[in-house]
C-alpha cells in the first residue's frame, strides 16, 4: 500500500511521456516545409531524365536503374505506401517502393521530387486498381466502376528526394 503512490506517478510519468513523443513516421501528417527531405536510400542526382522520357525507353532496357525528375500527383492516403507521378501531359505512372522498405508523407501531392529506381511493364488487376482507389479514398461508386485490368508502365523506387 505504501507504494501506491509511487506506481501512479510512474504511471503517470510514463503515460504523459509517450504521449508526448514527436511523430518520427515519415507518413504523418506533416507542414509543408518538413515534407522535403530522402525517403528510402539517398542517391547522387547526377543523368537525371524527366518522367515523360521513360515511356521512350525500348522495352528490353526497361529495368536499368535510373533517376527520374517529376512531379507527385497522388499518395496512398492510408500509410504513404505509393503513390503516382506525371508522366507529362496529365498521364500518371505508379510508384512503389523497394521491398516496401519506405513510405512517403500522406500530403506530398504537388511536390517535386526526384526518384531513383527502374521502370517495368505491368498488369494491374481488377482487385488490386479497386484497392489502389480505396487507399487514396475514392468513393464506392468509383470503385465498383472499375471493372477491366489495367496495362502500365510502373517505377520501383529506391530512393525519394522530396522538394
Amino acid at each position: 500500500m505504501k507504494h501506491l503512490p509511487i506506481l501512479a506517478f510512474a504511471a503517470f510519468f510514463i503515460f504523459q511521456s509517450c504521449s508526448q513523443q514527436p511523430a518520427t513516421d515519415a507518413t504523418a501528417d506533416a507542414t509543408a516545409d518538413s515534407l522535403s527531405g530522402w525517403y528510402g536510400e539517398e542517391f547522387a542526382i547526377a543523368e537525371v531524365m524527366p518522367a515523360s522520357a521513360l515511356a521512350a525507353i525500348p522495352h528490353e532496357e526497361l529495368g536499368k536503374e535510373v533517376v527520374i525528375e517529376t512531379t507527385i500527383v497522388e499518395c496512398c492516403r492510408k500509410k504513404g505506401c505509393w503513390m503516382t507521378v506525371d508522366m507529362g501531359e496529365g498521364s500518371p505512372m505508379r510508384v512503389s517502393f523497394k521491398d516496401y522498405g519506405f513510405f512517403v508523407p500522406l500530403n506530398a501531392d504537388g511536390r517535386s521530387a526526384t526518384l531513383k529506381g527502374f521502370a517495368y511493364l505491368d498488369t494491374i488487376d481488377v482487385d488490386m486498381l479497386r484497392h489502389f482507389a480505396e487507399d487514396a479514398g475514392k468513393s464506392k461508386e468509383e470503385i465498383e466502376a472499375i471493372t477491366e485490368p489495367e496495362y502500365e508502365l510502373g517505377f520501383e523506387a529506391t530512393g525519394v528526394l522530396i522538394k
